[in-house]
């Protein structure tokens, strides 16, 4: 029987709010064999010790405190060199996977033995309020003509609405299910998780690789996470500078990355406009976010190198992802 663990892999940073909460849920999943993976990257709080009051009888604990913030993708390149789990999950501390998560992602890899499944995305939701409906958060990922990538159904109220298991472009990091086999076949120079990402759009970039080296990712409706997402795009004006800047300058380090010419013609006009609201809100509204182009100039010799080799390893053709630009999904 071959190796069928699961390895769940949590960056926290200021996040012992969150972690009691999640470490219960995790205790609750009916999935086994299981190993808990926790990479904290600075906190300031009590997370580290939060983890391990809390952490999940009978599920094993690595747990490893970095001396710098080092984002989401770093910290997940740390926590993959912790395990050597076939199956990786990656969990956001604020997510609270129902007991069948787990279990049911697993089965969106093994009962599509057709498929070349790089990630299966789960059904998320946000938190319930007293007496109202329920409300998506995602399910799975998709992209539009100006460059944008949003979750699927998100803010939405649940009308039982993405019901089907399909084919999707991409996965949100805060809970998803990836094949290492997959994220050791994408990875640049090592890495799957981009360390210049840092935070926000790291998962649409890894995603994108997957759908350049021919890699599915799949979206399973039964297997149930809540998420309370402290990030929205409404609430840019009440995040710190320091995640603007990479929030704006990841924008264009994902075009640079992956666009190709027949993608240039075809998302050209709803991309310009896009670009220019951007500069005038920064010019007028976010003017510490002016270092994110100074950082995109400093760096574009490394940046030019990197899309080089990552665009060296395509083996689908253009259409093949150029499409997800105008569909929302596939079926199976």
């Amino acid at each position: 029987m071959g190796d069928d663990r699961v390895a769940i892999c949590i960056i926290t940073h200021d996040s012992a709010r969150d972690l009691p909460a999640c470490m219960e849920s995790l205790a609750a999943l009916t999935y086994r064999p299981l190993e808990l993976v926790v990479v904290d990257c600075a906190s300031s709080d009590q997370s580290v010790s939060a983890v391990q009051r809390h952490a999940p009888n009978g599920i094993s604990l690595t747990h490893r405190s970095l001396g710098e913030n080092l984002g989401f993708a770093g910290g997940m390149e740390v926590a993959l060199a912790l395990t050597r789990a076939p199956l990786i999950l990656s969990l956001n501390p604020d997510c609270r996977p129902e007991p069948g998560f787990v279990s049911n992602l697993v089965a969106g890899f093994t009962s599509h033995p057709e498929v070349r499944i790089g990630a299966v995305a789960g059904r998320l939701y946000r938190p319930l309020e007293k007496g109202a409906a329920a409300t998506l958060d995602a399910c799975g990922m998709y992209l539009t003509p100006a460059w944008r990538h949003f979750d699927r159904g998100s803010g939405q109220i649940d009308k039982r609405q993405w019901e089907q298991s399909d084919r999707v472009f991409g996965t949100t990091g805060a809970a998803s299910l990836f094949s290492r086999q997959a994220l050791e076949d994408v990875a640049v120079n090592g890495e799957a998780f981009l360390g210049e990402f840092h935070s926000y759009r790291e998962d649409a970039e890894l995603c994108f690789r997957l759908q350049e080296r021919g890699w599915e990712v799949l979206y399973e409706p039964a297997a149930l996470c809540e998420h309370r997402r402290r990030n929205l795009p409404q609430r840019r004006t009440s995040m710190p500078p320091h995640v603007n800047v990479h929030s704006l300058k990841n924008r264009y380090l994902l075009r640079l990355y992956h666009q190709d010419w027949l993608n240039l013609v075809l998302t050209a006009a709803p991309t310009l406009v896009r670009d220019l609201g951007a500069f005038a809100y920064v010019l007028l509204r976010e003017r510490a976010s002016l270092a994110a182009y100074s950082w995109l100039w400093k760096n574009r010799q490394r940046i030019l190198e990197r899309r080089r080799s990552i665009q060296a390893r395509r083996t689908t053709g253009s259409w093949e992802v150029n499409r997800w630009f105008f569909k929302r999904s596939q079926p199976l």
